[in-house]
């Protein structure tokens, strides 16, 4: 399934991402690569 993802930088340094279409489905990490497999569990 593919699913839009809204990546963010954070103020305090890092990344957050949310899933629009998963009301609730938000995730952060360190790096881009950290935040992109974090939410990618996040969904499933």
């Amino acid at each position: 399934m593919k699913l839009k993802v809204l990546i963010h930088a954070a103020e305090e340094g890092g990344y957050w991402a949310e899933a629009p279409a998963l009301p609730g489905c938000v995730s952060e990490g360190d790096t881009l690569e950290e935040v992109l497999a974090n939410i990618r569990e996040a969904a499933e």
